[in-house]
């Protein structure tokens, strides 16, 4: 008795059911998470708790005293991390500038419209926070009378309040040399690949601890009270994220060319 030999396997060809599942499931991207906005709240509410219980002038009165801040002009806080930190930020921010209108290296692959981000995003921060320090009148803590000089303090929030001093510290300027950077990761932390998103918080990361290492630098010199730096990175961080729905929106509006 001859039996038939069995049919090979089918492959997934075969099935039209299989083939269109793997399909859809190799075409159709991943929906992107929602990122950083609860971060941002919780920032937020640990910045209004700071300034509400007034540790600013508890923390600034450990560093300094009626002589001054011993470390003022320490070479290091004030030459490293203050001058050398902020030439590099400008040379970084032309860098960006050159790379939106000529890519180079490993922007190469990134579209216009993200590096047009990028570079918007970076401006709109650091004008956003030189802006509010040009009308500020709240001055430095090594302008206080306790530390030396002749101001009184009076809280960030008492707007169009004198102190006494020179004015125009609020928010931390030198800090925002770094935060600003924060539009750089945000088209990576949005993308649907999830390498992508890495690479985003390893810009985040590293941008944010640089400016709070820039802010502290400041802060132990006696430029700026530690919520100085928070509020920095709050409003970089918010105006990067305004920024990148702006850019978003652009871009689904723009039209695909044929590949």
């Amino acid at each position: 008795m001859h039996l038939p030999s069995p049919s090979p396997p089918k492959g997934l060809d075969s099935f039209p059911y299989l083939r269109n599942a793997q399909r859809h499931e190799t075409l159709t991207p991943h929906r992107s998470r929602p990122f950083g906005l609860w971060i941002w709240v919780v920032c937020l509410g640990l910045t209004l708790g700071w300034d509400a219980s007034g540790a600013d002038l508890r923390v600034m009165a450990w560093l300094g005293d009626a002589q001054g801040f011993a470390l003022r002009d320490h070479w290091w806080l004030s030459n490293v991390l203050h001058e050398g930190a902020k030439r590099l930020a400008v040379v970084l921010y032309l860098a960006l500038l050159w790379t939106a209108v000529s890519p180079w290296g490993p922007w190469r692959q990134a579209p216009r419209l993200q590096r047009l981000e990028i570079v918007m995003g970076i401006t709109l921060s650091l004008m956003l926070v030189s802006a509010l320090k040009r009308v500020s009148m709240t001055s430095c803590p090594w302008e206080l009378q306790s530390f030396g000089g002749a101001a009184t303090y009076v809280s960030h929030w008492s707007w169009g309040t004198s102190d006494g001093g020179g004015g125009h510290c609020f928010p931390g300027g030198h800090a925002s040399s770094a935060m600003a950077f924060v539009a750089m990761s945000l088209p990576w932390l949005a993308s649907q690949q999830a390498q992508e998103q890495r690479k985003g918080w390893v810009w985040l990361v590293a941008i944010v601890l640089t400016g709070l290492l820039l802010g502290a630098a400041q802060t132990l010199r006696g430029a700026h009270y530690p919520s100085h730096t928070a509020w920095t990175a709050l409003i970089c961080a918010a105006t990067a994220w305004a920024n990148h729905q702006v850019f978003r929106r652009l871009k689904q509006s723009t039209p695909r060319l044929p590949a």
